[in-house]
């Protein structure tokens, strides 16, 4: 199966639409030559009204991490944005519900299939990281999302562990420090080597 239809069919998916508050609008980026998966949570509600990954605070947080601009960020050949449930959730009390269950086992393994690329897969918040990770034959378990983020050189540079750049997550980020001071300039001149190696860096204008 070719990447595009993949990409049609999953657009297409209503498998969890019966407990979707919004409907099914599966929101997915995705292209043969991107270098860097960007593996989310699941769509917001702002990101579900656009159609838009990371369309939100959230996104402009992380292209200042990823040190691009947004013209580079939605080029899929440059990344591929696929979250561990490609639809809007719902939300709760203490912020949006978990990824649906049915979704990272109907389609994440094919759509990795078709990523030949990939050098890089950013794994965001806990669900992607548990998914992600457990993918990895050496990774050591650790209990806390802060002590996996922590020791992400565990993992690095094929998989980097990260907090979900949520304005929510401001008081995780002040605790931290060493996340925004240590572990971003990593990540941008990582992201700046892929881009600068790939088939999109004639578009990959960085901020800095």
């Amino acid at each position: 199966m070719s990447l595009g239809h993949l990409l049609q069919r999953i657009r297409a998916c209503r498998e969890c639409e019966p407990d979707l508050p919004c409907g099914a609008r599966p929101v997915v980026q995705a292209s043969v030559s991107a270098p860097i998966l960007i593996a989310g949570q699941a769509p917001g509600r702002r990101v579900h009204a656009s159609g838009l990954p990371f369309d939100d605070p959230s996104g402009d947080r992380l292209r200042s991490w990823l040190g691009v601009e947004r013209a580079t960020f939605y080029n899929e050949r440059c990344f591929a944005i696929a979250p561990m449930g490609f639809c809007y959730p719902g939300t709760g009390k203490s912020g949006d519900f978990p990824p649906r269950p049915e979704c990272a086992p109907l389609w994440r393994q094919q759509l990795l299939h078709e990523l030949p690329k990939l050098r890089l897969t950013l794994a965001i918040g806990k669900y992607a990281i548990d998914w992600h990770l457990s993918q990895l034959n050496h990774v050591r378990g650790y209990k806390t999302l802060t002590e996996t983020v922590a020791h992400w050189q565990e993992y690095w540079p094929d998989v980097l562990p990260m907090p979900h750049p949520s304005p929510r997550n401001n008081l995780w980020l002040k605790r931290n420090p060493w996340f925004e001071r240590d572990l971003v300039p990593m990540l941008q001149a990582r992201v700046k080597t892929l881009l600068a190696q790939s088939v999109c860096h004639d578009n990959a204008f960085l901020l800095k």
